[in-house]
C-alpha cells in the first residue's frame, strides 16, 4: 500500500476521529504558512523594458536603437529572485545573434535557423535557486534585427518578475540594457562578479534612472508634467505625528500657484495665489495622510510647491504612504488632470484606485509605482516555494479559499472566515488597477489569470470562491468581476457544436480537447452566479453542460469518467484520472443543490450521479482511499480524489440524492478515516496529492510521471471540505436517530 508517513505520525493517532479539531489543525496550518502578506510595490519605468501580451519581455532593440551598426553589441541584464530552488521553462524568441548567459554560465547561443525564421521560438529549462539568479544577454546587431524576446511558458501562470541590477537601482523592477557598442567587452566572462555597480565598465545603461540637472532646477509638477496651464495634479504623502495627546505641527511652504491642503481628507489650507503659506495643526499620536492639490495657472512660468513640517521649532519628514521598494522618496504624484474632472479627496489616499486613467508615479523620469505579485510562484509542475499564497488569483486556491469559508463556518471561527475574505479582497479590490496596469505596460504585473481570461482555468474556480466569499461580506467589488466571467463563459469561451465546452489552445499540447477538470471550473461559478444575480441562463448551462460531457467522457461499462476527449483523434483517452472523476463528482453535488425541484435536467442529473457513485465505490481500496488512475491497482492512492469522492457521497446521502444511502454512509467515512490515517500528518500537513496535470493516453504518464506534492494548492482545501461534510453528515445521522 502507498505510504506517506508512519501511521504514528498521523493526525489520528493524536487526535482520533475528532473531525472539528482536525479541521481546525487543517486550517491553522495553512494559515500559519501563508500569512496574508500582499502585492509588493516596486519602481518601475515605462520607458524600459515591456512585456508583450504573452508576457514575453520585448528586448527588441532595433526600435530602441535605429540607428545602431551592424556587428554592435548591447547586453540586457536583469535579477530575479527566489524563495526556494524552483524549476522553469523559459522561452526565447532571437531577433538576431544571441546569448544568453544564465548565473554566469552560456545557456543558449542562437544558431542560423533561430535567427533567420521568423517567430521561431526556442524552450530553455532552467533551475533557479534560492536567492539571486543572473539573466544576462548578449545581442548583436545584423540586418536580420537586433535582439529578442524572452519571458516564462505560460507566463501568467508562472511568473517571472526581474529586478534591476546594481546598487543604484536596487529595488526597482525592469531590465536593464546598454547603449550598442563595437566590440564585446565580456567575451570570456558574461559579467564580472564585480560587476555591482552601473558606473563600471564604462557603459551607458538604460533605461534613464536620474534628472539632469536642468530638471532638477524646475519645479516638482514642472518637472514631472511640464507646464500644463489650467491644470492640476496631486502629491501624497504622510506625516508621523510622535506627540502625547494633539500637539500643534506647523506646515511651511511655497506656491507657484493654487493650493490646496488636505490632512486625514480635511482641509487645512488654501491659497489662491503664488507665494508662501503656514498653517498650524493639532494632530493625535501616529500616521497622517497628506494630499496637496497644485494647480498650473494659464500664465504660469512655473509649476509646483514646497512643503516642510515642524514640531517644536524642530524639522520633521514626511514619510512615504506606501512601501515603495527602490525608492526612498516622501511623496507620490498624480496628474496631471483637467480642471473639469472631479475628485474626492477623501478618497484619493489610496493605491486601489486608477484615478482618470492616472497612477501614482515618483519623482523621477517615467518612473511609475507599481504593484507585482511577488508571492509563492509555480514551477513546471506547478509546485510552489516555501512563500505564502495570499493574494494569488488562480483556480486550486479557489478551492482552498471555499475550504476555508466552510471550515471557518462551521467552526465559528470569524478569523478563519476574515482570512479567507481578505485573499479575496486582494484580489478584486485591485482589479480596476490590474485591468489599467495590463492596457498601459503590455502584460500585467498582478492578477495575471483573471486580467488574461483564455480558458476556464482562468477564472471558474477563483470567481466560484469569490462569490460564495460574497455571502459573507456582500463585497461590491466582486460583481463586476463576476460579470465579466460569466460574460467570458456564456458568451465567448470556445463550444462543440452541440454546446459543449472545450478548449482550442491553437498550438499548444492541449489543443481541440474536453477535460473533466473543466466541469469544475465552470459549473460551480455558474450556479453562485445564477444565485447572486437570478440569471436563470446560468444555472441551465450548468445543468447543460454535465449531459454534455457525459457523452463524450463517460465510461459505462465502470460507470467512470475518461479524463480527457482529445477531438484530435476523435476518442476520448479512457484513463480514469482519480481527481479527474473528483471534479466531475464534486462539481454535480453543487450543481444538484442548486437546482430546483421542478427542473427539466434535475431527474436525469440525479440518475447520473448515482451511476457515478456507485462506479467510485465499486473502485475503493481497502485503505478507504482511491487510485490515482482509478481503475488501476498498481497506481499510488491518491488524496485529493479520495477528499472529493468522500464530500460528494456525504451530500449525497445528506441531500437524498442516493438510491443506496447506506452504502455511501460506508464509503464516506471509510475514506476519511483513510485520509486522517494515511494523508494528513499530526501537523496538519497534506500528503498524497498529485500535483496539476496535463493528459495522456497511457495510465504510466499518471503513475509514474504526476507525482505526489505535500501541501499542493489542489488537495488542502477539498480535505477541509471533505472534513466539513463528514462532520454534517455525522450529525445529520444522529438527528435521525434522534427521532426513531
Amino acid at each position: 500500500m502507498t505510504t506517506y508517513f508512519n501511521e504514528q505520525e498521523s493526525i489520528q493517532s493524536r487526535l482520533g476521529t475528532d473531525e472539528k479539531r482536525t479541521l481546525k489543525v487543517l486550517a491553522d496550518r495553512y494559515i500559519g504558512a501563508n500569512p496574508p502578506v500582499p502585492f509588493a510595490f516596486r519602481a518601475f519605468n515605462r520607458a524600459g523594458i515591456l512585456q508583450n501580451d504573452e508576457g514575453l519581455f520585448d528586448l527588441n532593440l532595433r526600435h530602441r536603437f535605429p540607428e545602431a551598426k551592424q556587428g554592435q553589441i548591447s547586453y540586457a541584464y536583469s535579477l530575479v529572485w527566489s524563495d526556494s530552488d524552483r524549476n522553469l521553462d523559459v522561452l526565447m524568441r532571437c531577433l538576431g545573434p544571441v546569448q544568453f548567459y544564465f548565473n554566469d554560465e552560456l545557456s543558449y547561443r542562437s544558431n542560423v535557423i533561430d535567427e533567420l525564421k521568423p517567430d521561431a521560438t526556442v524552450k530553455l529549462n532552467l533551475n533557479f535557486v534560492k536567492g539571486w539568479n543572473r539573466l544576462f544577454i548578449k545581442a548583436k546587431v545584423t540586418p536580420a534585427g537586433f535582439g529578442c524576446l524572452f519571458g516564462s511558458d505560460e507566463a501568467k501562470v508562472r511568473i517571472l518578475n526581474v529586478r534591476s541590477p546594481f546598487a543604484e537601482r536596487a529595488g526597482q523592477a525592469g531590465w536593464v540594457y546598454s547603449v550598442p557598442i563595437d566590440a564585446d567587452l565580456f567575451e570570456e566572462n558574461p559579467l564580472p562578479a564585480s560587476f555591482s555597480s552601473e558606473k563600471e565598465q564604462g557603459l551607458n545603461w538604460l533605461p534613464g534612472s536620474d534628472w539632469s540637472e536642468e530638471e532638477l532646477a524646475l519645479q516638482v509638477c514642472e518637472r514631472l508634467f511640464g507646464l500644463q496651464p489650467g491644470k492640476r495634479a496631486y502629491a501624497w504623502t504622510q506625516l508621523n505625528a510622535t506627540g502625547m495627546g494633539r500637539a500643534p505641527y506647523v506646515l511651511k511652504g511655497s506656491t507657484t500657484g493654487p493650493l490646496t491642503v488636505w490632512v486625514n481628507g480635511h482641509p487645512v489650507a488654501a491659497v489662491q495665489t503664488e507665494g508662501s503659506f503656514e498653517v498650524e495643526l493639532l494632530l493625535a499620536f501616529g500616521k497622517h495622510d497628506m494630499v496637496i492639490r497644485s494647480e498650473c495657472e494659464l500664465a504660469s512660468r512655473a509649476w509646483g510647491f514646497t512643503v516642510q513640517a515642524y514640531a517644536g521649532g524642530e524639522h520633521l519628514p514626511f514619510h512615504a504612504p506606501v512601501d515603495v521598494h527602490g525608492s526612498n522618496e516622501a511623496w507620490l504624484y498624480l496628474g496631471p488632470f483637467d480642471a473639469n474632472v472631479e475628485l474626492n479627496e477623501n478618497e484619493i489616499a489610496t493605491t486601489k484606485r486608477v484615478f482618470a486613467n492616472h497612477y501614482w508615479r515618483l519623482d523621477r523620469p517615467e518612473t511609475w509605482i507599481r504593484p507585482y505579485y511577488e508571492n509563492a510562484m509555480l514551477s513546471n509542475k506547478w509546485t510552489v516555494g516555501n512563500v505564502t499564497n495570499f493574494a494569488r488569483w488562480d483556480y486550486p486556491l479557489g478551492v482552498t479559499i471555499y475550504g476555508l469559508l466552510q471550515t471557518g463556518r462551521l467552526l465559528e471561527r470569524p478569523d478563519i472566515l476574515s482570512y479567507a475574505l481578505e485573499h479575496v479582497q486582494s484580489c478584486t479590490d485591485m482589479f480596476e488597477y490590474s485591468l489599467w496596469d495590463r492596457e498601459q505596460y503590455g502584460f500585467p504585473a498582478i492578477n495575471q489569470q483573471l486580467v488574461m481570461m483564455k480558458m476556464l482555468d482562468n477564472c471558474g474556480s477563483f470567481g466560484s470562491a469569490m462569490l460564495e466569499s460574497y455571502k459573507e461580506d456582500q463585497h461590491a467589488g466582486y460583481l463586476p468581476i463576476a460579470q465579466r466571467i460569466a460574460d467570458f463563459m456564456l458568451l465567448q469561451l470556445e463550444r462543440k457544436e452541440d454546446g459543449a465546452f472545450y478548449r482550442v489552445c491553437q498550438d499548444e499540447y492541449s489543443e481541440n480537447t474536453m477535460w473533466a477538470d473543466d466541469l469544475y471550473m465552470s459549473t460551480p461559478f455558474l450556479c453562485r452566479y445564477a444565485a447572486v444575480t437570478g440569471n436563470r441562463e446560468a444555472l441551465d448551462e450548468a445543468a447543460k453542460q454535465f449531459l454534455l460531457f457525459r457523452n463524450y467522457l463517460f465510461m459505462p461499462e465502470q460507470r467512470i469518467m475518461s479524463h480527457v476527449f482529445d477531438f484530435k483523434y476523435g476518442m476520448p483517452t479512457r484513463i480514469p484520472w482519480g481527481r479527474g472523476n473528483g471534479w466531475t463528482l464534486f462539481s454535480l453535488t453543487e450543481v444538484l443543490e442548486a437546482l430546483p425541484a421542478d427542473h427539466a435536467l434535475r431527474a436525469e442529473l440525479v440518475r447520473f450521479f448515482n451511476e457515478l457513485c456507485a462506479g467510485y465505490a465499486e473502485l475503493q481500496a481497502a485503505s478507504g482511499l482511491w487510485h490515482q488512475v482509478l481503475n488501476d491497482p498498481d497506481a499510488y492512492l491518491e488524496a485529493s480524489c479520495t477528499a472529493m469522492f468522500a464530500y460528494s457521497f456525504a451530500r449525497g446521502v445528506r441531500f437524498g440524492w442516493l438510491a443506496e444511502p447506506q452504502r455511501y454512509i460506508q464509503a464516506a467515512l471509510k475514506a476519511w478515516d483513510g485520509l486522517t490515517r494515511y494523508a494528513i500528518d499530526a501537523q496538519g500537513n497534506v500528503h498524497g496529492v498529485c500535483s496539476g496535470s496535463r493528459y495522456a493516453f497511457t495510465a504510466d504518464y499518471y503513475k509514474k510521471d504526476l507525482l505526489t506534492v505535500t501541501n499542493d494548492n489542489h488537495g488542502v482545501g477539498i480535505m477541509m471540505l471533505a472534513g466539513t461534510e463528514i462532520v454534517k453528515l455525522k450529525g445529520w445521522l444522529k438527528e435521525l436517530a434522534s427521532r426513531d
